[in-house]
Protein backbone atom coordinates (compact mmCIF):
# COMPACT_ATOMS: atom_id res chain seq x y z
CA UNK A 1 0.00 0.00 0.00
CA UNK A 2 1.34 3.14 -1.10
CA UNK A 3 0.68 6.60 1.13
CA UNK A 4 1.41 10.27 -0.24
CA UNK A 5 0.63 12.88 2.40
CA UNK A 6 0.42 16.40 0.83
CA UNK A 7 2.38 18.06 4.53
CA UNK A 8 1.40 21.81 3.04
CA UNK A 9 -0.04 22.40 6.91
CA UNK A 10 3.63 22.94 8.16
CA UNK A 11 4.06 25.64 5.46
CA UNK A 12 0.54 27.22 6.51
CA UNK A 13 0.75 27.20 10.71
CA UNK A 14 4.32 28.32 12.63
CA UNK A 15 2.39 25.46 15.05
CA UNK A 16 -1.07 24.53 15.92
CA UNK A 17 -3.45 22.10 16.62
CA UNK A 18 -3.73 20.87 13.02
CA UNK A 19 0.16 20.64 13.06
CA UNK A 20 0.23 18.60 16.23
CA UNK A 21 -2.00 15.85 14.43
CA UNK A 22 0.05 15.57 11.56
CA UNK A 23 3.00 15.38 12.94
CA UNK A 24 1.86 12.53 15.59
CA UNK A 25 0.57 10.70 12.29
CA UNK A 26 3.93 11.37 10.32
CA UNK A 27 5.92 10.48 13.09
CA UNK A 28 4.49 6.63 13.17
CA UNK A 29 4.39 6.38 9.97
CA UNK A 30 8.01 6.99 9.64
CA UNK A 31 9.03 4.90 12.34
CA UNK A 32 7.02 2.04 11.30
CA UNK A 33 8.62 1.93 7.69
CA UNK A 34 5.49 2.26 5.64
CA UNK A 35 5.78 2.84 2.06
CA UNK A 36 5.36 6.70 1.74
CA UNK A 37 5.98 10.04 -0.08
CA UNK A 38 6.03 13.65 1.94
CA UNK A 39 4.99 16.16 -1.22
CA UNK A 40 5.12 19.97 -0.23
CA UNK A 41 7.64 19.71 2.11
CA UNK A 42 8.82 23.43 3.31
CA UNK A 43 11.94 23.79 5.71
CA UNK A 44 10.51 27.33 6.81
CA UNK A 45 8.05 28.33 9.71
CA UNK A 46 7.14 25.34 11.88
CA UNK A 47 9.36 23.55 13.67
CA UNK A 48 7.02 20.09 13.79
CA UNK A 49 7.50 19.65 10.14
CA UNK A 50 9.95 16.81 10.35
CA UNK A 51 11.41 17.77 7.68
CA UNK A 52 15.20 16.61 9.28
CA UNK A 53 13.65 13.06 9.58
CA UNK A 54 11.97 12.41 6.73
CA UNK A 55 14.53 10.60 4.40
CA UNK A 56 15.64 12.96 1.38
CA UNK A 57 14.61 10.22 -1.00
CA UNK A 58 10.79 10.23 0.56
CA UNK A 59 10.46 13.78 0.04
CA UNK A 60 9.06 14.75 -3.50
CA UNK A 61 10.95 18.15 -3.89
CA UNK A 62 11.62 20.08 -1.08
CA UNK A 63 9.22 23.76 -2.33
CA UNK A 64 9.51 27.25 -1.41
CA UNK A 65 7.04 28.76 1.52
CA UNK A 66 5.82 31.66 -1.20
CA UNK A 67 5.46 28.79 -3.66
CA UNK A 68 3.39 26.52 -1.45
CA UNK A 69 1.22 29.28 -0.73
CA UNK A 70 0.40 30.15 -4.13
CA UNK A 71 -0.91 26.52 -4.46
CA UNK A 72 -2.39 26.00 -1.11
CA UNK A 73 -6.11 25.86 -2.97
CA UNK A 74 -5.35 24.19 -5.99
CA UNK A 75 -5.63 20.59 -6.10
CA UNK A 76 -2.99 18.01 -6.99
CA UNK A 77 -2.75 17.71 -10.81
CA UNK A 78 0.10 14.82 -10.79
CA UNK A 79 -0.69 11.69 -12.72
CA UNK A 80 0.59 8.38 -11.31
CA UNK A 81 0.36 5.11 -12.78
CA UNK A 82 -0.05 3.01 -9.66
CA UNK A 83 -2.77 3.03 -6.84
CA UNK A 84 -2.24 5.21 -3.92
CA UNK A 85 -3.88 6.72 -0.82
CA UNK A 86 -3.67 10.40 -0.90
CA UNK A 87 -4.39 12.09 2.22
CA UNK A 88 -3.61 15.62 2.25
CA UNK A 89 -2.76 17.41 5.51
CA UNK A 90 -5.43 20.55 4.72
CA UNK A 91 -8.12 20.10 2.09
CA UNK A 92 -6.39 19.24 -1.22
CA UNK A 93 -7.23 16.35 -2.94
CA UNK A 94 -5.79 14.19 -5.69
CA UNK A 95 -6.95 14.74 -9.06
CA UNK A 96 -5.68 11.60 -10.38
CA UNK A 97 -7.88 8.40 -11.10
CA UNK A 98 -5.15 6.24 -9.28
CA UNK A 99 -5.64 7.98 -6.04
CA UNK A 100 -7.68 7.37 -2.92
CA UNK A 101 -8.13 10.38 -1.32
CA UNK A 102 -8.50 10.89 2.25
CA UNK A 103 -9.42 14.06 4.50
CA UNK A 104 -9.22 14.75 7.69
CA UNK A 105 -12.06 17.30 8.86
CA UNK A 106 -11.02 19.04 12.01
CA UNK A 107 -13.86 21.61 12.84
CA UNK A 108 -16.20 24.60 11.13
CA UNK A 109 -14.42 27.15 13.10
CA UNK A 110 -14.11 29.11 9.49
CA UNK A 111 -17.97 28.59 8.95
CA UNK A 112 -19.03 29.27 12.37
CA UNK A 113 -16.60 32.32 13.32
CA UNK A 114 -15.60 34.47 10.33
CA UNK A 115 -17.16 36.33 7.41
CA UNK A 116 -15.79 38.07 4.14
CA UNK A 117 -13.51 36.20 1.22
CA UNK A 118 -11.49 34.34 3.76
CA UNK A 119 -14.43 32.41 4.72
CA UNK A 120 -15.72 31.48 1.83
CA UNK A 121 -12.57 30.19 0.15
CA UNK A 122 -11.90 28.45 2.96
CA UNK A 123 -15.55 26.67 2.83
CA UNK A 124 -15.01 26.48 -0.87
CA UNK A 125 -11.69 24.36 -0.62
CA UNK A 126 -13.06 22.16 2.18
CA UNK A 127 -16.51 21.41 0.80
CA UNK A 128 -14.53 20.44 -2.57
CA UNK A 129 -11.70 18.22 -0.38
CA UNK A 130 -14.54 16.19 0.65
CA UNK A 131 -16.90 15.97 -1.75
CA UNK A 132 -13.62 14.24 -3.76
CA UNK A 133 -12.79 12.31 -1.03
CA UNK A 134 -13.61 8.31 -1.12
CA UNK A 135 -13.06 8.62 3.15
CA UNK A 136 -13.47 11.41 5.44
CA UNK A 137 -12.01 11.65 9.28
CA UNK A 138 -13.51 13.41 11.49
CA UNK A 139 -12.04 13.73 14.85
CA UNK A 140 -15.15 13.69 17.23
CA UNK A 141 -18.90 13.26 16.82
CA UNK A 142 -19.55 16.87 17.28
CA UNK A 143 -17.26 17.62 14.15
CA UNK A 144 -19.08 14.19 12.32
CA UNK A 145 -22.63 16.07 13.14
CA UNK A 146 -20.96 19.54 11.98
CA UNK A 147 -20.11 17.87 8.58
CA UNK A 148 -23.96 16.28 8.06
CA UNK A 149 -24.33 19.84 9.05
CA UNK A 150 -22.98 21.73 6.44
CA UNK A 151 -22.96 19.23 3.78
CA UNK A 152 -25.87 17.18 4.25
CA UNK A 153 -25.62 15.17 0.91
CA UNK A 154 -22.29 14.03 2.45
CA UNK A 155 -22.46 9.78 2.07
CA UNK A 156 -22.67 8.62 5.83
CA UNK A 157 -21.15 5.21 5.36
CA UNK A 158 -17.79 7.51 3.95
CA UNK A 159 -17.12 9.20 7.39
CA UNK A 160 -15.44 7.80 10.03
CA UNK A 161 -14.57 9.28 13.64
CA UNK A 162 -10.79 8.72 14.84
CA UNK A 163 -9.93 11.14 18.18
CA UNK A 164 -7.05 13.12 18.33
CA UNK A 165 -4.61 11.51 20.88
CA UNK A 166 -2.45 12.90 23.79
CA UNK A 167 1.11 13.10 23.90
CA UNK A 168 2.98 11.06 26.62
CA UNK A 169 4.60 14.54 27.30
CA UNK A 170 1.93 14.90 29.71
CA UNK A 171 1.74 12.90 32.88
CA UNK A 172 1.72 14.01 36.81
CA UNK A 173 4.80 15.26 37.76
CA UNK A 174 6.24 17.03 40.92
CA UNK A 175 8.87 19.95 38.95
CA UNK A 176 8.56 23.48 40.19
CA UNK A 177 7.51 26.10 38.02
CA UNK A 178 9.72 28.54 39.21
CA UNK A 179 11.40 28.87 36.66
CA UNK A 180 9.11 29.27 34.34
CA UNK A 181 6.43 31.92 35.50
CA UNK A 182 7.13 34.04 39.06
CA UNK A 183 3.62 31.87 40.61
CA UNK A 184 3.49 29.52 43.23
CA UNK A 185 2.13 26.09 42.56
CA UNK A 186 -1.99 25.88 43.25
CA UNK A 187 -1.95 29.74 43.07
CA UNK A 188 -2.82 30.70 39.53
CA UNK A 189 -5.39 29.75 36.86
CA UNK A 190 -4.13 28.58 33.58
CA UNK A 191 -5.44 29.87 29.51
CA UNK A 192 -4.16 27.97 26.82
CA UNK A 193 -3.80 28.31 23.33
CA UNK A 194 -5.77 31.04 20.64
CA UNK A 195 -7.46 34.17 22.25
CA UNK A 196 -9.83 34.56 18.96
CA UNK A 197 -13.22 35.77 19.83
CA UNK A 198 -14.80 32.54 20.10
CA UNK A 199 -12.34 31.10 22.71
CA UNK A 200 -13.40 34.09 25.54
CA UNK A 201 -9.95 35.15 26.35
CA UNK A 202 -11.31 38.31 27.95
CA UNK A 203 -13.87 36.37 29.97
CA UNK A 204 -11.39 34.49 31.47
CA UNK A 205 -9.30 37.58 32.61
CA UNK A 206 -12.41 39.07 34.40
CA UNK A 207 -13.23 35.90 35.94
CA UNK A 208 -9.99 35.33 37.43
CA UNK A 209 -9.47 38.74 38.48
CA UNK A 210 -12.39 38.87 40.52
CA UNK A 211 -10.87 35.78 42.38
CA UNK A 212 -7.54 36.13 44.65
CA UNK A 213 -5.51 33.28 41.39
CA UNK A 214 -2.90 34.59 39.39
CA UNK A 215 -3.68 34.12 35.57
CA UNK A 216 -0.72 32.50 33.27
CA UNK A 217 -1.43 32.87 29.51
CA UNK A 218 0.30 30.16 26.94
CA UNK A 219 0.60 31.43 23.27
CA UNK A 220 1.07 34.55 21.11
CA UNK A 221 2.70 37.31 22.96
CA UNK A 222 -0.30 39.69 24.49
CA UNK A 223 -0.82 42.78 21.91
CA UNK A 224 -1.49 46.22 22.96
CA UNK A 225 -5.26 45.79 23.39
CA UNK A 226 -5.44 42.71 25.11
CA UNK A 227 -2.73 43.87 27.66
CA UNK A 228 -4.78 47.02 28.04
CA UNK A 229 -7.67 44.54 28.73
CA UNK A 230 -5.94 42.78 31.28
CA UNK A 231 -4.13 45.71 33.05
CA UNK A 232 -7.35 47.30 33.46
CA UNK A 233 -9.09 44.21 35.02
CA UNK A 234 -5.99 42.72 37.21
CA UNK A 235 -4.82 46.58 38.16
CA UNK A 236 -1.31 44.98 38.94
CA UNK A 237 0.95 43.32 36.73
CA UNK A 238 1.84 41.14 39.51
CA UNK A 239 -1.07 39.07 39.11
CA UNK A 240 -0.53 38.12 35.47
CA UNK A 241 1.74 36.51 32.92
CA UNK A 242 2.45 35.37 29.60
CA UNK A 243 4.43 32.52 29.14
CA UNK A 244 4.11 32.71 24.96
CA UNK A 245 5.25 29.34 23.26
CA UNK A 246 6.88 26.91 25.35
CA UNK A 247 7.43 23.33 24.82
CA UNK A 248 5.84 20.56 25.76
CA UNK A 249 7.62 19.87 29.08
CA UNK A 250 7.24 23.32 30.55
CA UNK A 251 3.61 23.33 29.83
CA UNK A 252 3.19 20.18 31.37
CA UNK A 253 4.74 21.49 34.60
CA UNK A 254 2.20 24.16 34.08
CA UNK A 255 -0.47 22.05 33.81
CA UNK A 256 0.86 20.47 37.40
CA UNK A 257 1.36 23.48 39.75
CA UNK A 258 -1.93 25.18 37.88
CA UNK A 259 -4.95 25.25 40.29
CA UNK A 260 -7.14 24.91 36.75
CA UNK A 261 -6.79 25.47 33.23
CA UNK A 262 -9.80 27.46 32.23
CA UNK A 263 -11.29 26.98 28.58
CA UNK A 264 -14.51 28.98 27.88
CA UNK A 265 -14.01 28.08 24.36
CA UNK A 266 -17.98 27.89 22.64
CA UNK A 267 -16.11 25.57 19.71
CA UNK A 268 -13.36 23.09 19.42
CA UNK A 269 -13.52 20.34 17.36
CA UNK A 270 -12.01 18.43 19.91
CA UNK A 271 -10.07 20.41 22.06
CA UNK A 272 -6.37 19.08 22.60
CA UNK A 273 -5.70 21.03 25.84
CA UNK A 274 -8.38 19.39 28.13
CA UNK A 275 -6.66 16.16 27.34
CA UNK A 276 -3.42 17.07 27.81
CA UNK A 277 -4.40 19.25 31.38
CA UNK A 278 -6.30 16.06 32.64
CA UNK A 279 -3.65 13.77 31.66
CA UNK A 280 -1.12 16.66 34.02
CA UNK A 281 -3.41 16.13 36.73
CA UNK A 282 -5.21 19.33 36.30
CA UNK A 283 -8.99 19.86 36.65
CA UNK A 284 -10.19 21.78 33.52
CA UNK A 285 -13.18 24.32 33.79
CA UNK A 286 -14.40 24.40 29.93
CA UNK A 287 -17.56 25.51 28.15
CA UNK A 288 -20.58 22.92 27.98
CA UNK A 289 -20.55 23.26 24.55
CA UNK A 290 -19.39 21.58 20.72
CA UNK A 291 -16.70 19.02 21.45
CA UNK A 292 -16.18 19.57 24.86
CA UNK A 293 -18.55 17.19 26.60
CA UNK A 294 -18.12 14.44 24.43
CA UNK A 295 -14.06 14.72 25.27
CA UNK A 296 -13.91 15.87 28.86
CA UNK A 297 -15.66 12.81 30.38
CA UNK A 298 -16.68 14.37 33.58
CA UNK A 299 -19.31 17.34 33.31
CA UNK A 300 -18.72 18.57 36.98
CA UNK A 301 -16.58 21.63 36.08
CA UNK A 302 -18.36 22.80 32.87
CA UNK A 303 -20.04 26.16 32.72
CA UNK A 304 -23.46 26.65 30.69
CA UNK A 305 -23.09 30.26 30.10
CA UNK A 306 -20.45 32.67 28.89
CA UNK A 307 -22.40 36.12 29.58
CA UNK A 308 -21.48 36.48 32.85
CA UNK A 309 -18.20 35.56 34.77
CA UNK A 310 -20.11 33.98 37.67
CA UNK A 311 -20.49 30.16 36.41
CA UNK A 312 -16.84 30.31 36.46
CA UNK A 313 -16.17 31.39 39.43
CA UNK A 314 -19.00 29.30 41.00
CA UNK A 315 -16.84 26.52 39.57
CA UNK A 316 -13.45 28.26 40.91
CA UNK A 317 -14.99 28.12 44.18
CA UNK A 318 -16.23 24.79 43.83
CA UNK A 319 -12.57 23.13 43.61
CA UNK A 320 -11.50 24.62 46.67
CA UNK A 321 -12.53 21.54 48.48
CA UNK A 322 -10.06 19.62 48.54
CA UNK A 323 -11.86 16.25 48.32
CA UNK A 324 -14.00 17.36 45.44
CA UNK A 325 -10.84 18.38 43.07
CA UNK A 326 -8.83 14.87 44.32
CA UNK A 327 -11.70 13.14 43.07
CA UNK A 328 -12.05 15.31 39.63
CA UNK A 329 -8.28 14.72 39.12
CA UNK A 330 -8.82 11.25 39.72
CA UNK A 331 -11.73 10.93 36.89
CA UNK A 332 -9.16 13.35 34.29
CA UNK A 333 -6.84 10.85 34.48
CA UNK A 334 -9.17 7.83 33.66
CA UNK A 335 -10.82 10.01 31.05
CA UNK A 336 -7.41 10.41 29.66
CA UNK A 337 -6.70 7.04 28.73
CA UNK A 338 -9.00 6.73 26.36
CA UNK A 339 -6.77 9.13 23.62
CA UNK A 340 -3.68 8.26 22.53
CA UNK A 341 -1.58 8.78 19.14
CA UNK A 342 -1.00 5.47 19.03
CA UNK A 343 -4.60 4.56 18.65
CA UNK A 344 -5.15 6.92 15.97
CA UNK A 345 -2.51 6.22 14.16
CA UNK A 346 -3.89 2.82 13.75
CA UNK A 347 -7.39 3.75 13.55
CA UNK A 348 -6.18 5.53 10.56
CA UNK A 349 -4.36 2.98 9.39
CA UNK A 350 -7.34 0.72 9.35
CA UNK A 351 -9.78 3.09 7.42
CA UNK A 352 -6.45 3.16 5.28
CA UNK A 353 -7.09 -0.22 4.32
CA UNK A 354 -10.69 -0.31 3.88
CA UNK A 355 -10.51 2.04 1.17
CA UNK A 356 -7.48 0.50 -0.23
CA UNK A 357 -9.50 -2.68 -0.25
CA UNK A 358 -13.04 -0.82 -1.45
CA UNK A 359 -11.29 0.52 -4.61
CA UNK A 360 -9.92 -1.14 -7.58
CA UNK A 361 -6.78 0.27 -9.82
CA UNK A 362 -8.30 1.81 -12.74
Amino acid sequence: MKIIYDNIIFTLQRHGGISVVWNELLKRIIKNGLDYICTNCSNEGNSLSLNDIIPDEKKEKLRSKKYLNAIRYLSCNKKRDYKYIFHSSYYRFANDKNAINITTVHDFTYELYNKGLRKWIHSWQKRRAVKHSDYIICISENTKNDLFRFYPETNKDRVKVIYNGVSEDYFVCDSSCNNIIPFKKNSYILFVGSRAEYKNFDLTVKAVARTKYNLVIVGAPLNKKEEDFVMEHFKKEERFFCAQYIDNKALNTLYNNAFALLYPSEYEGFGIPVIEAQKAGCPVIAYNGSSIPEIIGDSTLLINTTQTEDDIINKIKLIENTDLKNEIITKGLENSKRFSWDKMYEETLNLYELAWNNKKQK
